[in-house]
């Protein structure tokens, strides 16, 4: 009876043991995987790795750093292991098919490899961001005014962390649009009937010496020809910036730029003083111009959300276009696309896409 009470109590020890090597061996080695230095034990994150070091996650004044396990590996037990399990691809990549074993291997498939990331976290509400930053312990009120915007925008749409805040440790994918798109928009202008009453210039248009008219300016059409059209522009004119047609008074979208000549051909009217003590007159000016125009701004603007798409949305969620004004979009189009490779052309035209359909100007 003793030596088999002693076997059972043997075997029962023998299992604790062996599962204490087990499952403390498996811990050990999932937290040993897990550690900065063996991520970047593989070549292949030497890139990533410089990236995060000149980040605010790698250095800053609090002192406080993440580590990658911080920001790619969520504590929930099953997320936890189901990330490790997607990891073991990398290995796989790293010493068998050499996927990305160089600088230009890695750029072509950067995108891929951040929309990943990027899918898992919109999918746990960015689970490792909300590990160290909640959206109840912000004190907005001590951020920018554009972050506070932003921030309770955020909040109230249900956007979650990595929907705005896609560049914080890597480089972003660097994007382009196809030619394609442009090609089929100039096609189309090329297509506008004779006879067609308003037009719409689709990039910045020469009005010979008078000036250039922008893009989404809407043109009367007095008289044309094969080769050229006469029109005429409506706007306003503040004084003091005599060079420039508004949108309107106190709406400072640009409709076109005037030289000289421009100036003395315009018909004006009285200037009225707005509240912040600017004077505006309304003002016409004929002129003609021989580029390919729109019959109307929906192929423009459908374009310019295909901008918005590539060069915006790659960055940050999209921002709906009646979150600004009329003149609160122009800086901060400008503070994005310089971020971007977007040409100043096609700037331009998102611009117009933002400010024509800003808050204060649709249903107006």
């Amino acid at each position: 009876m003793k030596n088999k009470k002693r076997a059972v109590a043997g075997i029962l020890a023998l299992g604790v043991g062996v599962g204490w090597l087990t499952l403390g061996g498996t811990h050990a080695v999932l937290e040993k995987t897990s550690s900065t230095e063996f991520c970047i034990s593989c070549h292949t994150m030497e890139a990533p790795y410089k990236e995060y070091q000149g980040s605010v996650h790698f250095s800053n004044a609090k002192g406080i750093r993440a580590e990658c396990a911080d920001c790619h590996i969520p504590t929930d037990t099953l997320d936890y292991l189901t990330t490790k399990i997607r990891a073991s691809k990398d290995i796989y990549h790293e010493f068998v098919t050499g996927k990305i074993d160089t600088a230009e291997k890695y750029e072509s498939h950067r995108a891929d490899m951040a929309e990943t990331v990027w899918a898992q976290l919109r999918e746990n509400d960015s689970a490792t961001c909300r590990s160290c930053h909640d959206d109840g312990a912000m004190e907005v009120y001590d951020q920018s005014v554009d972050a506070r915007k932003m921030h309770e925008y955020g909040i109230a749409n249900n956007q979650t962390c990595i929907d705005c805040h896609k560049g914080v440790a890597h480089l972003l994918p660097e994007t382009k649009m196809d030619s394609s798109a442009l090609d089929h928009l100039i096609e189309t202008a090329q297509q506008t009937p004779v006879g067609t009453e308003v037009v719409y210039p689709l990039q910045v248009t020469p009005m010979g010496d008078f000036g250039t008219v922008n893009p989404a300016t809407p043109l009367t059409v007095l008289a044309e020809n094969d080769q050229t059209r006469t029109v005429r522009i409506d706007g306003y004119q503040m004084a003091g910036a005599e060079k420039v047609i508004y949108m309107g008074e106190g709406q400072r979208a640009v409709l076109a730029m005037v030289s000289e000549q421009g100036q003395q051909a315009l018909t004006t009217g009285e200037y009225n003083e707005d509240a912040y003590g600017n004077k505006w007159r309304p003002v016409s000016l004929e002129a003609q111009i021989d580029t390919p125009v729109l019959a109307s701004t929906e192929p423009l603007w459908s374009y310019a959300e295909q901008l918005d798409n590539v060069y915006c949305s790659t960055c940050h969620a999209k921002i709906p276009t009646n979150h600004f004004t009329v003149n609160a979009w122009p800086s901060v189009a400008k503070s994005m696309g310089d971020r971007t490779a977007i040409s100043a052309e096609d700037l331009e035209i998102l611009t117009k896409y933002f400010q024509y359909n800003a808050k204060d100007i649709v249903g107006h």
